[in-house]
């Protein structure tokens, strides 16, 4: 027990009944007893005195009736009051009613207890919460929430009723909404809408726990903690109230805390850390309640009240105990006389305080009241004389605090000094040992602990200053103003140190004080990890003396974060290279005790890609060996110029330079230029030809065999665009991979070399019909007008006899040797075979009528086509693929040509699946088109009516017609209309309107009489 904040007084001994609830009013008591009954207690003092009548309700108001610390007695019994156990009373002052919780939630008129309201709803509630300010009564009754407002008079009206997910077992307003202690959590309950909102799990052995603080904020309880949290269910930064017990109740008394715990009642400070102040043993506690400024304790049949010490006491006896915290804490509870003065001897207080605690080894809490005297940062260095600090304009001016320890000049530990009001706990003088001693502690563990808060602290304002100064530096030097911006105090290619701090600049030198200090304290504490974040955000260390003190203690992690805050990549990068190597070797050395990895290089040069790309290519390739994947992915997401990765991969690393290209193409292939995709196809050639080469030598080649890499080029083929196909052909045997040479006449416009290939060579019609169908489909898209010949050219392939190799050869070198891609060309062969080549062509433009039999014979051919078919051999037609392609690609392929390109002795039953659907579609065409005609003759018969309708123009003459000019009659006289069919005039009129120009620009005649 730290000292008396509450006396103990027992007000009731021995009641004949159990007590089952309890409340105060005014200096009474009500108890509500197992019999049923409500006994009424006073003061002994006030019993059966007519001067002490019972409170009536405007005594009440008039004047703050508390309960007295003497004994009580019964007063007066009320029989009946309950018919079952009373769970909880509650006055409501401001509107002169007692609430009781029994049966069902009651409201009973004060003072002569006459029963007002019943809420019959309420039946069976076991919780509920009283809104004082708005009269809502909200109750809790297995898991529904009902809410009620008091209406002014004897009556109360329902307001809402909402469904929680389990049974409440503790609740209270918090503002508008409500805070639910449930079975398993807390939550908040809208009162408008009911909607849920959690706030935490509640606690695994006591039941949830909510307390309402007069702030409006709450005190939740989770086991034997207590949260305080704010209307809105968020959790406060106040700190846990941490009981030896779970407390079943709570109360709050500023600045106590009292809880009810099973074997005694605890009272805690609600300054942090919320210490223990006094503990009250007393066993079976039923209720603990607060009244005015007391604590209302009910156990089974006695109550005690515990009563505050007067707030003047409990500072004599926390200064007597050397409390100086506590003290503290108490004096902003009395008024002060004069608010400077108070606050001089508050700092004063602290400043002694602080240099109490740090003698007597506790550092943490001195640095806090350094932290409150508000004394200069290097006021408190001064204690650690190990620190190197960096040379400093700024001046500790002693006779600024001269005044803040009494009337000494200085504020040395052994001479420091309280006001004449307090007499000091601590001698002045220390002899040598002890002066001895204290110096080997100054850089203990613990004291280095507490100056690395009370810096960390400090820091965030001073750091904020140092930035704004600089900010304004750069701003005048922005303007034109010379100055010395806040980049000399960290240049893009700094020396060791930071040399070029202004002199003026107080708040960044004091900046570079606080962080060089900070940065040591964290490493001599052992936080290597809390001195790395330190210098990863906004710092000011000195580099020189933070470089030599780093390297000293081998904290290789912190200096490369020194370097990197200082721009110093190179000497970052040659210093992580070396440690890598270090730990990658076998005996590593001993001070090592983390495993530098490549990818740690990688990381780092991630941010450089944008400044310093050469320095990035120069150390990635130390470890692109090792790495890689990360390393290509580094070229990749770092936007450096892809033609220059590319060089600088094929000169030191050319292994990994298929894998940049590939990762490049699929990124985004038209990010990639032509050279660098022909490059990539280059590579995999050279490797499919070089791993052909070996299958031949070893006599295992297989056109079907696809190796990954071949896989690779032929998707990469067929994909990219940006090759030349022309330079890829004359590196392709003349004997092996047929589909790369399909593929590449394919771009070539070579559509029937190509599709020769893959009829005759491959013998893969399947692979002939899908490039038939890539052609026309692209064909679609680009609008071309000869995509539909490619299935007759198929076609045509299907129904000629296939070519010998050496034929196909020389066609394919005459390919070669041309220079217009795009016009077929044969090689150097009879003149008679090309003339037939150009013929076939003509014929699949629907030129002639050209018949193939089923022997291959064709009875238009020439002598020149004998001869060939002779060197040829025989060749059966492919007729089942002919009628095949017809049934699958009939609506692509043009009818009239297709027929005229078949055998005479083709049965027409065969080809009922490919002229069924085109007569058809023919058919509906034809109608179709007929259907259009005729609505388009209809359509111009109605425009030719409404043509006659409009120049059918009625004019009636009567005897009142009169002339638009010469406003006279017209009679019988020659007359004329004016198209808006309105105006008429006589013609003479009009003539000479017309010669004497009296109406400008007059429209023509419509009609004349």
């Amino acid at each position: 027990m730290v000292h008396s904040a509450y006396d103990s007084f027992q007000l009731i001994n021995n009641s004949s009944v159990k007590i089952d609830a309890i409340e105060s009013y005014g200096h009474n008591l009500l108890l509500s007893c197992s019999d049923g009954s409500l006994r009424i207690y006073c003061p002994e003092s006030s019993a059966g005195d007519p001067r002490f009548p019972p409170p009536t309700s405007s005594d009440f108001h008039s004047q703050s009736l508390e309960l007295k610390k003497e004994p009580y007695v019964v007063e007066r019994t009320i029989n009946g009051f309950s018919k079952k156990p009373m769970l909880a009373m509650e006055v409501l002052n401001s509107r002169e009613l007692l609430l009781s919780l029994s049966e069902s939630i009651a409201f009973h008129r004060l003072p002569n207890f006459e029963t007002l309201a019943v809420i019959t709803k309420a039946k069976g509630a076991n919780a509920y919460s009283w809104d004082e300010r708005r009269g809502f009564l909200c109750f809790a009754r297995q898991k529904r929430v009902c809410i009620f407002r008091h209406d002014g008079g004897r009556g109360f009206v329902e307001v809402k009723d909402f469904g929680v997910p389990d049974t409440v077992k503790s609740m209270t307003w918090c503002g508008d909404n409500i805070c639910l202690g449930i079975r398993r959590e807390y939550v908040i309950l809208n009162s408008t809408n009911g909607a849920l909102s959690e706030v935490f799990p509640s606690g695994r052995i006591a039941p949830p726990l909510v307390v309402p603080l007069q702030s409006g904020e709450l005190l939740l309880g989770k086991d034997n903690i207590g949260v305080f949290v704010d209307q809105n269910g968020k959790l406060l930064q106040e700190g846990r109230i941490c009981w030896s017990e779970a407390p079943a109740t709570v109360v709050v008394e500023k600045p106590y805390a009292v809880g009810l715990l099973p074997r005694h009642v605890e009272v805690r400070s609600l300054r942090d850390p919320y210490p223990l102040i006094q503990t009250v043993v007393l066993r079976n506690v039923r209720r603990l309640l607060h009244s005015a400024h007391v604590i209302i304790v009910a156990l089974e049949n006695t109550v005690y009240g515990l009563f505050p010490v007067p707030v003047g006491a409990q500072i004599v006896q926390l200064t007597a105990s050397g409390n100086f915290e506590e003290a503290l804490a108490l004096c902003k509870l009395l008024p002060p006389e004069d608010s400077n003065l108070r606050a001089a001897k508050e700092q004063s207080i602290h400043i002694r305080y602080a240099h109490y605690l740090f003698e007597n080894g506790d550092y943490e809490e001195a640095m806090e009241h350094f932290w409150a005297s508000q004394v200069e940062i290097n006021y408190v260095l001064s204690l650690y004389p190990s620190i190197i600090l960096p040379k400093s304009s700024v001046i500790l001016e002693p006779e600024k605090y001269m005044d803040i320890g009494g009337d000494t000049p200085d504020l040395s530990r052994g001479s420091s000094s309280m006001s004449d009001e307090m007499e000091s706990p601590f001698p002045h003088a220390l002899d040598s040992e002890e002066g001895t001693d204290l110096e080997s502690r100054k850089m203990s563990h613990n004291t280095l602990m507490a100056l690395i808060k009370f810096l960390q602290r400090k820091r965030l304002g001073i750091v904020e200053k140092a930035a704004a100064e600089g900010t304004e530096e750069a701003v005048s030097d922005a303007v034109g103003h010379n100055f010395n911006s806040y980049g000399n105090g960290r240049p893009k290619k700094p020396s060791k140190g930071r040399v070029n701090i202004s002199i003026g600049s107080v708040a960044r030198d004091t900046a570079a004080i606080l962080d060089t200090a900070l940065l040591q304290a964290l490493l001599l504490t052992g936080q290597p990890s809390a001195a790395l974040e330190l210098l990863k955000g906004l710092n000011y260390c000195d580099a020189r003396i933070c470089e030599e003190f780093l390297q000293e203690r081998k904290q290789y992690n912190c200096l490369l974060e020194l370097y990197k805050c200082n721009c110093m990549h190179r000497e970052a990068l040659e210093l992580l290279y070396k440690l890598v190597e270090e730990s990658n070797s076998d005996n590593p050395p001993a001070e090592l005790i983390q495993k530098f990895k490549p990818e740690m290089i990688i990381d780092y040069l991630k941010p450089l890609c944008g400044t310093d790309p050469m320095l990035v290519l120069e150390f990635s390739m130390l470890v692109l060996e090792s790495c890689p994947t990360q390393t290509i992915e580094l070229f990749l997401s770092g936007n450096i110029p892809a033609d220059l990765v590319n060089s600088y991969l094929k000169q030191h690393a050319p292994t990994m330079q298929t894998t940049y290209l590939e990762l490049m193409l699929a990124m985004n292939e038209s990010s990639v230029s032509r050279n660098l995709q022909n490059e990539m196809v280059q590579i995999y050639l050279s490797e499919v030809l070089d791993w052909y080469k070996d299958l031949k030598s070893q006599h295992e080649w297989d056109e079907k065999t696809y190796s990954p890499t071949r896989k690779k080029l032929l998707s990469a083929m067929e994909s990219i665009s940006g090759y030349n196909p022309e330079v890829l052909l004359k590196r392709l045997p003349e004997d092996a991979l047929y589909e790369e040479r399909a593929i590449l006449l394919g771009k070539m416009n070579q559509h029937e070399l190509a599709l020769s290939i893959y009829v005759h060579k491959l013998k893969v019609p399947d692979l002939a019909l899908s490039y038939c169908d890539r052609i026309y489909e692209a064909g679609l898209q680009h609008s071309a007008k000869s995509y539909s010949s490619i299935y007759l050219t198929l076609l045509q392939i299907y129904l000629n006899p296939r070519k010998t190799t050496k034929i196909f050869r020389k066609k394919i070198l005459s390919v070669l040797s041309t220079q217009t891609p795009g016009i077929p060309k044969l090689g150097p062969g009879p003149v008679k075979s090309k003339l037939r080549l150009s013929k076939k062509i003509a014929e699949i433009e629907g030129a002639e009528e050209t018949r193939f039999s089923q022997s291959g014979t064709d009875s238009g051919k020439s002598d020149g086509d004998t001869d060939d078919a002779i060197e040829e051999g025989t060749s059966t037609i492919m007729l089942d693929k002919v009628l095949d392609l017809l049934s699958q690609r009939w609506d692509r392929i043009n009818g009239a040509q297709a027929l005229r390109l078949l055998p005479r002795d083709t049965k027409l039953k065969n080809l009922v699946p490919f002229l069924g659907p085109l007569l058809r579609k023919s058919s509906e065409g034809h109608r179709n088109f007929s259907v259009i005609k005729s609505l388009r003759e209809s359509e111009n018969l109605q425009v030719k009516d409404e043509v006659y309708s409009q120049r059918k123009r009625i004019v009636k003459i009567t005897g009142e017609s009169m002339c638009s000019l010469c406003k006279k009659k017209i009679g019988t006289s020659v007359f004329a209309v004016y198209p808006n069919g309105n105006t008429i005039v006589h013609f003479v009129c009009f003539r000479d309107s017309q010669n004497m120009k009296a109406v400008p620009k007059a429209s023509p005649l419509l009609r004349k009489r």
